[in-house]
């Protein structure tokens, strides 16, 4: 990319925490935000054009340069996961963008394209719509935890079939649907399976699943 005005790359990469170390400058830390918030309205059609829907925008300073790290997903009525040719050709649009930002500052930078994965935290009604189906581990803010089917989601909360814990070594029994508000769910997590029936959704047998590594 010689006659680029920037220094630019892309990687694929799963979703991951990362622990933010406090700024010490409230101007920078102001600064950094808008500029994620600028980034945010700049790339979005791009992705809404791939029909994804873009989740997270950060711009992490680094020395001199800068990593901008993109998250998208797939809309929430759909299932499955965010294929890596479709990161693929994602990142490589969203690097054009960037390079031809007219307000940029021409400082060096790194874009991450990512999906969210299932390690990410559920925590907005969109995440959850996205887990129907899936096994779900709840902390609650009572203190308890839930582990069970997410059969559905609605605009108060969760309906999920609880496992319920019987003798060690045996496999656990499915209790009765139960909704949770979001009020009652401190955070919540998706179980990874590699492979299970779905005889909890639509009332009846689907058949065997095995989740796809975008999936997982």
């Amino acid at each position: 990319m010689e006659n680029c005005r920037y220094a630019s790359s892309y990687n694929i990469i799963e979703w991951e925490a990362v622990m933010v170390r406090p700024n010490h400058n409230p101007g920078d830390a102001e600064q950094t935000r808008a500029e994620s918030h600028r980034l945010r309205e700049l790339l979005e059609p791009t992705v809404s054009a791939h029909d994804l829907y873009l989740e997270d925008v950060q711009v992490k300073p680094a020395g001199t340069e800068r990593t901008v790290s993109v998250v998208v997903d797939l809309h929430e009525n759909r299932t499955g996961g965010v294929n890596l040719d479709t990161i693929s050709h994602v990142s490589a649009e969203l690097s054009r963008v960037l390079d031809e930002d007219p307000h940029d500052t021409a400082r060096p930078y790194q874009l991450e394209v990512s999906s969210p994965g299932a390690a990410r935290p559920l925590t907005e009604p969109r995440q959850w719509r996205r887990a129907r189906g899936r096994l779900v581990n709840m902390t609650m803010v009572d203190g308890g935890d839930v582990t069970g089917r997410l059969l559905d989601v609605d605009d108060d909360g969760v309906t999920v079939r609880p496992q319920v814990q019987v003798k060690k070594g045996m496999k656990p029994k499915k209790g009765e649907p139960t909704h949770f508000a979001f009020e009652q769910v401190r955070m919540g997590a998706v179980e990874i399976e590699f492979s299970r029936v779905d005889e909890d959704l639509d009332g009846g047998t689907a058949g065997n699943h095995t989740f796809s590594a975008e999936e997982a």
